[in-house]
C-alpha cells in the first residue's frame, strides 16, 4: 500500500485536533464483471476549520469518489471502502452507524454535486427541498423553516425569495439551480461542505459570482470547503491548499502559491502548462501532456504517470514511490522530486511552456465561403401546463445575426448559455429551419435547400459535437461509425477502398488502427472526440461547425484536440465556427471573434483587437470574469463580478438585451435597440455608449 502523507494527524487524533477533516490511507474499490477496479488508492489529506482546499485532477483520477466516500455514499454493492480512516473532528466516520451517520450528512457536512438538475427533485417545490434539511435535522416548525429558507435564498442572491419558494426546479436557470444547491447545502450551517465541480455546467459569468458566494459565506460563517475541480484557474483564485490526484493516488500537495509557482511533480507542471491563459501572448501551439491515464482495472506497478513522463527514470517503474515532504508543508510523489526542487522542471528535461508565436494565417477575404445575412430563428413554446394549454410564446433564439467566414478562417462564437450559440450552428447546419435572413454557401443560397441541394451542401458541410459518447453509436465499432457516411454517399469503390480510407482517418486524428475494431465505451473522452473528428473529415468537408468540442474534456486532452484541430485546418484547408464559453480557448484557435448576447451579436472583431481593447460591456464583464491560473496574479488583481442572470429569451428586455446587466445602462439603453455598427476598422459594437 500507499504510504501515507508525513502531513496527516496521529492515529489517536481527537476532538482537540487542529483538523477538522483528516482522510488517512483511503483505499476504495469497485467490483465489476471485468475485475476490480482500484478507484482510490491510499491517498491522505487534512482539512483545517475554515479552510478552502481544492482537489484536482483529470476525469477518473478519483477526487469524486473520495468524497463520496467521506459521505458514506457509495454505490452499493459493487462500491467499498477497502481500508483507511476518515477522522471528521476526530470521530471516524467509517465506524458510524448508519443512523449516525445521517445525522452528521447535511448538518455537520454538506455536499454540493455537480449537476443541480439530476440533485433536485422534480415534482417538490423549491422552498420544501430547503426546508427539509431543517426540520430534519434542527427540528423546525414549518413556520420556522420557511423563514430561514427566505433568507437563504435572500444570502445567495435569489431576487423575490418569498414567491420563490413556491416554485420547482425547472422554473429555475443553471444558475439560480446552483444557487439553491448552495442554500439546501447552508442551510444546517455545517462545519464542512464539500462542493464536486460546482460550476463545471455554468457559464464565466455565473461561475464568478457562485465561487465568490462560496468563498464569502466560508470566510463569514467560518466553514471549511472542499472544491473539487479540474479548473486551475479556479484554484489559483479560491484555495488555500491544493492536492493533486493522478489515476487514484495523490501526486502532489502544497499551498495554492507554492504549488502554482514550484510545482515538485512532472504531472502537476504538464498541467499547469496546459492550460491557456489570457494573461501571457499567444504561443503557436497549446503545451500538452501526450498520452492518456493508466486503465484502474490494471494500473502500472511503478509510478501511474511513468508512461506519459518525460523525465521518468527506471527506478520510477521499479515501485509506487511515497509520498514525501520536499519542503516545509509541499508533498511530492515522484522519484526526482528532491531533483526537482533543486533545478526546477526545465532541469528534469520538462519543456517549458513555449514562446514561439503563431505563423500569420492566410486568409483569402476577396470572397466569403459563408455569409449570413438577418438570420433568425425562432421557436413556438407553450407557457401553460404542458401541451394542454393554448398559450403559446415564441423563443427568440437567434434574433438577426449578420457575419461572414473566410475561407481557412477561424470565426469564435462566444457567450454564456441560452444566447443562441448552438442554435447559430445547428441553423447553419440546416437541423433546424431559419424564420428569416438568408445563408449563402460559396454563393449559392441554401437558406431553403432541399433534396440533393441539401445533401450536397451538408458534404461539405460537417459537425463535431460537444458529448462524443452520445453522437456516436454504441452498438457500431469504431471502423463503422466512421464508415458509414462513406457508404451513404458513395464516396469509395468498395469495402477493401472504404476500409483503407478509415485507417488512413485513424491515423490522421492520433488514434492506433486497431481501434477500429472497438465500440465507443472502450475508448477515452479524448479519444471519442477524434473518433468524432475523423468522421467529420470522412466527408473531406470544406467547412466544420465545431460545436463546444472540448468543453467536456480535461485541460491536457484539450489541449491535444485543439492542436489537432489547427493542424487538420492546415493540412486540408479547412473552415471552422468554433462554439465555446471558454474564452482562453476562443483566443488561440480563432482569428475573429462574435460575442452574443440573448440571440444579438454584441460585437465582433479580430481576435487581438477583442481581447486587448473589447469595446462592448458584456465583453468585457466576459473577460474580467476570467480566472487567472497564478494566485500571486489573483490575490492583486481588481476584478468585478457581472451581476444578475440571462434573461428569459420567451420574455427578453425592452431596449438593449444587455441593459438589466450593464453597469453602463441608462435610461436610453432602455428604450432604443442599438445597432451593430463599425467603431473601429473591422470592428463592430451593438452599444450607445461608444
Amino acid at each position: 500500500m500507499d504510504q501515507p502523507t508525513a502531513s496527516i494527524a496521529p492515529r489517536d487524533a481527537s476532538p482537540g485536533s487542529p483538523w477538522l477533516l483528516e482522510v488517512q490511507d483511503l483505499h476504495v474499490h469497485f467490483v465489476t464483471t471485468r475485475g476490480v477496479v482500484r478507484a482510490v488508492e491510499g491517498i491522505s489529506y487534512t482539512v483545517s476549520r475554515g479552510e478552502v482546499v481544492a482537489l484536482v485532477g483529470e476525469s477518473g483520477c478519483g477526487k469524486s469518489v473520495s468524497s463520496l466516500a467521506i459521505m458514506r455514499l457509495l454505490a452499493k454493492p459493487a462500491g467499498r471502502i477497502v481500508s483507511g480512516r476518515i477522522l471528521f473532528e476526530g470521530r471516524d466516520l467509517l465506524e458510524l452507524s448508519e443512523e449516525q451517520m445521517r445525522e452528521i450528512r447535511g448538518r455537520d457536512i454538506a455536499m454540493i454535486f455537480q449537476e443541480p438538475m439530476t440533485s433536485l427533485n422534480p415534482v417538490l417545490t423549491i422552498g420544501f427541498q430547503i426546508m427539509e434539511p431543517l426540520m430534519i435535522h434542527l427540528a423546525m416548525d414549518t413556520t420556522a423553516a420557511r423563514k430561514r429558507a427566505n433568507e437563504l435564498l435572500r444570502m445567495v442572491g435569489i431576487p423575490d425569495a418569498d414567491r420563490r419558494l413556491d416554485q420547482y426546479p425547472h422554473q429555475f436557470s443553471g444558475g439560480m439551480r446552483q444557487r439553491v444547491m448552495i442554500a439546501i447545502g447552508l442551510s444546517c450551517n455545517p462545519k464542512l461542505l464539500i462542493a464536486d465541480e460546482p460550476t463545471t455546467a455554468l457559464d464565466v459569468t455565473i461561475q464568478a459570482q457562485i465561487l465568490k458566494l462560496m468563498k464569502d459565506l466560508s470566510r463569514d460563517l467560518g466553514i471549511a470547503m472542499v472544491i473539487i475541480t479540474h479548473n486551475l484557474g479556479v484554484v489559483a483564485r479560491y484555495a488555500d491548499r491544493v492536492n493533486v490526484m493522478y489515476a487514484a493516488r495523490m501526486t502532489e500537495q502544497a499551498t495554492a502559491r507554492e504549488l502554482f509557482s514550484r510545482p515538485l511533480h512532472p504531472y502537476t507542471a504538464g498541467l499547469l502548462r496546459s492550460v491557456p491563459r489570457l494573461d501571457r501572448p499567444r504561443g503557436a501551439k497549446l503545451e500538452t501532456i501526450e498520452g492518456t491515464p493508466p486503465n484502474l482495472l490494471d494500473p502500472p506497478e511503478g509510478c501511474r504517470f511513468a508512461p506519459r513522463c518525460p523525465a521518468k527514470i527506471p527506478e520510477s517503474e521499479e515501485g509506487p514511490p511515497p509520498m514525501v515532504e520536499v519542503e516545509r508543508g509541499h508533498y511530492s510523489r515522484c522519484v526526482r522530486a528532491f531533483e526537482m526542487a533543486r533545478v526546477g522542471p526545465e532541469g528534469l528535461g520538462l519543456a517549458r511552456a513555449s514562446r514561439e508565436l503563431p505563423a500569420p494565417k492566410q486568409i483569402d477575404r476577396t470572397a466569403p465561403i459563408l455569409s449570413v445575412r438577418g438570420l433568425k430563428t425562432y421557436f413556438e413554446v407553450a407557457t401553460g401546463f404542458k401541451a394542454l394549454s393554448s398559450r403559446r410564446s415564441v423563443v427568440r433564439a437567434v434574433d438577426g445575426l449578420t457575419f461572414n467566414v473566410f475561407r481557412g478562417e477561424t470565426l469564435g462564437l462566444v457567450g454564456e448559455s441560452g444566447c443562441g450559440k448552438t442554435t447559430v450552428g445547428r441553423t447553419l447546419l440546416r437541423l433546424e429551419n431559419a424564420t428569416e435572413g438568408q445563408i449563402a454557401f460559396r454563393g449559392r443560397d441554401v437558406t431553403c435547400s432541399r433534396g440533393e441541394d441539401l445533401k450536397r451542401y451538408r458534404r461539405e458541410m460537417q459537425v463535431i459535437f460537444q458529448d462524443p459518447y452520445s453522437s456516436l453509436n454504441p452498438r457500431m465499432t469504431i471502423g463503422a461509425i466512421i464508415a458509414e457516411p462513406l457508404r451513404v454517399y458513395k464516396l469509395q469503390p468498395n469495402r477493401a477502398a472504404a476500409r483503407a480510407k478509415v485507417m488512413d482517418l485513424l491515423t490522421q486524428v492520433g488514434l492506433f488502427e486497431y481501434m477500429a475494431e472497438r465500440y465507443p465505451h472502450e475508448l477515452s473522452g479524448g479519444q471519442r472526440q477524434r473518433v468524432g473528428i475523423a468522421r467529420a473529415l470522412a466527408m473531406q468537408p470544406s467547412f466544420i461547425v465545431c460545436d463546444e468540442p472540448v468543453s467536456a474534456l480535461d485541460v491536457s486532452i484539450q489541449a491535444q484536440i485543439i492542436n489537432l484541430l489547427e493542424e487538420l485546418q492546415k493540412k486540408f484547408a479547412l473552415t471552422y465556427l468554433f462554439i465555446a464559453h471558454d474564452l482562453a480557448v476562443v483566443r488561440h484557435i480563432s482569428d475573429r471573434v462574435i460575442v452574443m448576447y440573448l440571440g444579438r451579436a454584441m460585437e465582433i472583431a479580430e481576435r487581438d483587437a477583442l481581447y486587448s481593447t473589447p469595446l462592448h460591456p458584456y465583453t468585457r464583464a466576459l473577460l474580467d470574469a476570467v480566472p487567472i491560473p497564478d494566485p500571486e496574479l489573483e490575490s492583486r488583481r481588481a476584478y468585478k463580478v457581472l451581476g444578475g442572470e440571462v434573461p428569459s429569451p420567451l420574455d427578453p428586455p425592452r431596449g438593449c438585451v444587455f441593459h438589466t446587466r450593464c453597469p453602463l445602462a441608462s435610461e436610453e439603453c432602455k428604450m432604443q435597440v442599438p445597432e451593430l455598427r463599425e467603431i473601429r476598422p473591422g470592428h463592430y459594437a451593438a452599444c450607445i455608449k461608444v
